[in-house]
């Protein structure tokens, strides 16, 4: 090998390696929200509807900031990028202290909206471009290793979150809220999320030293062009899929914002806010990284339909198990739907695209425009608990979502694939 030939791949690993820990950074900060929603709770004094807003701040931009994401990529291109939606998200952290040093929620709220918009575009970015990073034969491979950090940042998230935001001030034993005890809650807010915005910038840093690896690296890609996915309205396989994603990712979002409390109260286990997170962290989301896994296993076995269904089956029986029942019973059947949440979302969309009659770009777009759903349905689900005085009825939301997704899934058994879709898709 030509030692031009031998750094260009060096070059190559160089910035697939940082692309990677773009993956892990857009999973940890998402599934901060869910020991973040707790913490709000009691230090804002608000019901579990309103602390339920702050999914709802996050992941409305996908609906918003995903179609001029795609404008951005295909103007700038990856590097420039995501160099944007790492300082998108520092702006974002940013905005935090100033939330909590005026105590201002809607501010928090305004912060979360603007992280968010950061990490939509730099899904957008770094899916494409972890595939280019290499030989086409081998790009499954590196998307699925890729995608294995994010799990693993989705895992981590709750676990740390849990340990600096439910820790101390307002959540510490016999604690009485007051000015210093929400003081010290409110900076280790703070604290958690200027950790993300010092971790976004040391990425943004590698990201710009590499930029010019990245962009050589990329091979023969066509620029991404904008596309609007209303135009897959045309096919009613498109709309199929894009309401089945707004109900998984709606009922996915639901299950993690409520297992914190839900887990910590009486209801569930009665255990610390902390310790609860800790379960969320290692149990629901880390179930979902190792689902993945066996998942991908089994698709090379099993079809694809067959096991979607198999799965929102499962998901919808323990979801009907937790709003019958409580305690251990109620708090582990919650905590074992992310195993069966895993394969989810990459496997909805994929079988979409197989049957959609609209192009694949329209298809794919009415399809992330779906994922507003995590925005949509936590607040529900905190409104019936805040109604019904219960957290463990809220689960009757994600349930019907499930019963959505098993409709979906059986009409794909019964449908024949228009084409074959060989694209992996990381959530």
């Amino acid at each position: 090998m030509s030692a031009p030939e031998t750094a260009r791949r060096q070059g190559t690993g160089l910035a697939f390696a940082y692309v990677t820990t773009l993956f892990f950074a857009w999973g940890f900060a998402t599934s901060l929200i869910d020991p973040l929603i707790a913490a709000v709770k009691r230090v804002f004094d608000l019901s579990l509807a309103e602390a339920m807003l702050t999914a709802s701040a996050w992941f409305i931009a996908y609906g918003l900031a995903s179609l001029p994401a795609a404008w951005i990529l295909s103007r700038f291109g990856y590097s420039r990028s995501i160099i944007l939606a790492l300082s998108t998200m520092v702006v974002g952290c940013l905005i935090v202290p100033v939330a909590t040093i005026t105590d201002v929620y809607g501010l928090v709220l305004l912060a979360l909206f603007v992280i968010a918009s950061g990490v939509t575009l730099l899904q957008v970015a770094a899916n494409p471009l972890s595939a280019s990073l290499g030989a086409a034969k081998t790009a499954h491979l590196r998307l699925t290793f890729s995608q294995a950090f994010n799990s693993l940042g989705a895992t981590l998230g709750p676990v740390i979150g849990s340990t600096v935001l439910l820790t101390g001030g307002v959540f510490a034993a016999d604690a009485v809220i007051n000015a210093a005890t929400r003081g010290q809650s409110l900076r280790s807010i703070d604290l958690a999320f200027l950790a993300v915005g010092a971790f976004s910038a040391v990425v943004a840093v590698f990201i710009w030293t590499a930029r010019k690896q990245i962009e050589n690296a990329v091979q023969s890609q066509p620029a991404v062009g904008v596309v609007s996915p209303f135009s897959a309205f045309k096919s009613r396989w498109a709309v199929f899929g894009a309401l089945a994603i707004f109900f998984y990712v709606g009922s996915e979002v639901t299950i993690g914002t409520l297992l914190i409390p839900f887990i910590s109260s009486s209801e569930g286990l009665g255990v610390a806010a902390h310790e609860a997170g800790h379960m969320v962290g290692w149990y629901y989301w880390g179930a979902a990284m190792v689902g993945r896994f066996v998942g991908s296993a089994l698709l090379t076995r099993v079809r694809a339909p067959i096991l979607l269904t198999v799965c929102t089956v499962t998901a919808a029986v323990l979801a009907l198990v937790v709003t019958q029942t409580e305690g251990a019973t109620a708090a582990y059947a919650a905590l074992a739907i992310g195993f069966f949440n895993s394969i989810m979302f990459p496997t909805i969309f994929s079988l979409t695209l197989e049957r959609s009659s609209a192009k694949a770009s329209a298809t794919s777009g009415l399809l992330i425009f779906g994922i507003i759903g995590g925005a949509v349905l936590p607040p529900i689900a905190g409104k019936v608990a805040d109604n019904l005085g219960a957290i463990t009825p809220a689960f009757f939301i994600p349930l019907a979502g499930y019963v959505v997704l098993i409709c979906f899934a059986v009409a794909c058994i019964r449908t024949k694939a228009r084409t074959e879709v060989t694209t992996t898709v990381s959530h």
